[in-house]
């Protein structure tokens, strides 16, 4: 692929806009919180230890993106829940991703607590780039293609 063609594909590429909306440290925590069972405004500052300014912009950034909604907590209707949305429900994977790279090439050492299968109680699998038959694919065996140029199924 020629470099020109390779510029034009990363223009579309939508990685920028999913990083504008999420991508920063502070997001990534508060998302981790509402994942193990947080919500509420006081719960992310004393867990995380966030600034009461960057912490309510946060919020209010992924509620913007429709990755958060605001609720009236239901056991005190003067509080506001922040719960997932559907569309921050699909970031799980991408927060197991990061956490197992970080155990794997950051810390060096398994996170606690160990995210399990309900059912059977074991560690979930880690993240891998899967071909549409679910196999584990490594960077060799992938190429970036212009969606017109698609092979149909």
């Amino acid at each position: 692929m020629k470099i020109e063609d390779h510029k034009a594909l990363l223009r579309e590429c939508a990685l920028p806009a999913a990083l504008e909306a999420v991508g920063e440290r502070w997001s990534f925590l508060i998302l981790r919180g509402v994942f193990n069972g947080l919500h509420h405004f006081e719960e992310f500052q004393s867990t995380l230890g966030i600034a009461r300014n960057i912490l309510s912009n946060r919020l209010t950034r992924l509620v913007e993106n429709d990755i958060l909604q605001r609720e009236p907590d239901p056991s005190d209707r003067r509080k506001v829940a922040y719960t997932l949305t559907p569309k921050g429900r699909e970031l799980l994977p991408v927060l197991i991703a990061l956490r197992q790279w970080g155990e794997r090439w950051v810390s060096g050492v398994p996170s606690n607590p160990v995210l399990v299968d309900r059912h059977s109680r074991r560690p979930v699998a880690p993240i891998a780039v899967r071909a549409a038959d679910g196999r584990p694919l490594t960077l060799s065996e992938l190429d970036w293609v212009d969606r017109s140029d698609l092979v149909a199924d």
